[in-house]
């Protein structure tokens, strides 16, 4: 895409992204969490909010787009926004785990797993686990496209 995004290193690993969850104490204050990290995801441009990176099968207005790194173009950035509060959270989430991977790491990543870990499965409705995976699986369609 031809509109320069500013773009910066990876928010965030696996690791750290446990290390937070554990050390809030209940899902209160894990919901809380996601709600902040998505209220400090940067929205896209409106330009990038086409239908190719609208994510389908998600109740929430949601948008992600991917592009190479400046910084070490075997990696990809990601930006995305969303019209709810949690689905922002969890998706700023996604671009923090993903950003700074490249596709092949994108691909090998058990975001299921990941999701277990943190407790997320458990504590999002079941329209909300279906649309976060739609978020996921846009994500990675991307990272082949881009690979």
């Amino acid at each position: 895409m031809s509109e320069a995004m500013p773009q910066s290193a990876p928010a965030f690993s696996v690791d750290e992204l446990l290390d937070n969850f554990e050390f809030l104490d209940d899902w209160d204050e894990r919901y809380a969490y996601l709600v902040e990290l998505g209220e400090a995801l940067p929205a896209i441009p409106e330009a990038r909010r086409t239908e190719e990176n609208r994510v389908k099968g998600c109740m929430s207005q949601v948008w992600v787009s991917a592009e190479q790194a400046t910084y070490k173009p075997s990696t990809l950035v990601y930006h995305g926004d969303c019209d709810t509060a949690i689905i922002k959270g969890v998706l700023a989430l996604l671009v923090g785990l993903y950003s700074g991977c490249t596709p092949t790491q994108i691909a090998d990543l058990d975001v299921e797993d990941v999701f277990d870990r943190l407790g997320l499965k458990e504590n999002l409705s079941p329209n909300r686990h279906v649309g976060v995976f739609a978020i996921v699986d846009l994500m990675q369609q991307q990272a082949r496209e881009l690979a």
